[in-house]
């Protein structure tokens, strides 16, 4: 039965999350919204939905370290991994955006989570600070936006501004719909959320495994893969600026966001397993620098660079289970 519930999760939370991808990216482009801010905005948070759900719902379990792993195993997923599969499958091409906020952004949320996790606790203080870095993040990104578009014009904001579709006429009844259906993407990810959390415990326990283990391997894999659907698709269909985006972005606001937001409903002060603060966050740090020089090198991720991305994620898979076994 634990099994089933641990399938039956992970597909509500692919489901919900390709909803809420599907009908809020309609949306956006629907209100006029550019495809570097649907990659940034909609796509990212909404693909990180499940992060939030699990995060939420297991500080409610008393299950911290699982919500800690799972992050970070999230965003090793999704610079390695993900990425890294991108760049094999077509070499990604980088926007100037994403070298002076984006990736600054990541690095800096990243750094942060380690420093706050330093006494071995994270408090719910920790978790506005977080939300507010997000939320300062986010507008930054909507106010930079918005002045390159009215510098250079929304059609030259973007490289690939050809894949934007013409904006569709403006419908209220449409526009209610999409929301609606968006409202209900979210509603399938936090049900399938509960079912993972609660799978994903039973199983540790069973075992013997730690709750950070598990975040960092099953839950983490799990919920990045909406992630995962959506780069690959955009990367196949050539709009660069939403698997880039989508990755970055999600990236961020695990860290601040999903985070953020999951201490708000936890208790005042969450433990911290001293392995993520030894271990796994500066690994999370070194992914996170290790996209600089990377980006840096020509503004572009070579098919050689994302298959050595995706080698160190199966390096790091490796020695995870064998430091833990």
């Amino acid at each position: 039965m634990t099994i089933v519930m641990l399938v039956a999760g992970l597909a509500a939370l692919i489901a919900g999350a390709e909803i809420i991808v599907n009908f809020g990216t309609r949306l956006a482009r629907m209100l006029g919204i550019s495809p570097l801010i649907i990659g940034l905005t909609i796509v990212s948070i909404g693909t990180s939905a499940p992060e939030l759900a699990v995060g939420i719902d297991a500080m409610r379990r008393d299950a911290g370290s699982l919500v800690l792993g799972n992050i970070a195993g999230t965003n090793m997923v999704n610079l390695l991994l993900i990425l890294g599969l991108s760049a094999a499958i077509r070499p990604i091409a980088l926007q100037k955006q994403t070298f002076r906020l984006d990736l600054p952004a990541m690095v800096v949320s990243s750094i942060l989570l380690l420093v706050l996790s330093l006494d071995g606790s994270l408090s719910t203080w920790d978790g506005a600070l977080l939300l507010g870095v997000a939320i300062v993040y986010t507008g930054i990104l909507l106010w930079t936006a918005r002045r390159e578009a009215s510098a250079e014009g929304l059609a030259k904001h973007v490289d690939e501004s050809a894949d934007e579709p013409p904006r569709p006429p403006r419908r209220p009844r449409q526009v209610a719909l999409y929301l609606g259906l968006t409202v209900v993407g979210i509603a399938v990810v936090v049900l399938g959320a509960d079912w993972l959390v609660s799978a994903a415990v039973d199983i540790a326990g069973h075992f013997g495994v730690s709750d950070t283990l598990i975040g960092l391997t099953v839950v983490a894999i799990g919920t990045s893969l909406p992630e995962l659907a959506t780069t690959i698709t955009a990367t196949i269909r050539g709009a660069r600026s939403i698997a880039v985006g989508n990755l970055i972005g999600s990236s961020t606001y695990n860290l601040t966001f999903i985070l953020g937001t999951s201490l708000l409903f936890g208790p005042s002060q969450v433990g911290v397993d001293q392995q993520l603060i030894s271990l796994d966050l500066p690994l999370m740090i070194g992914a996170a620098l290790l996209c600089i020089p990377v980006f840096l090198s020509g503004r572009r991720i070579a098919r050689v660079e994302g298959l050595a991305f995706v080698g160190a994620y199966a390096a790091y898979m490796t020695s995870l289970v064998a430091l833990r076994a």
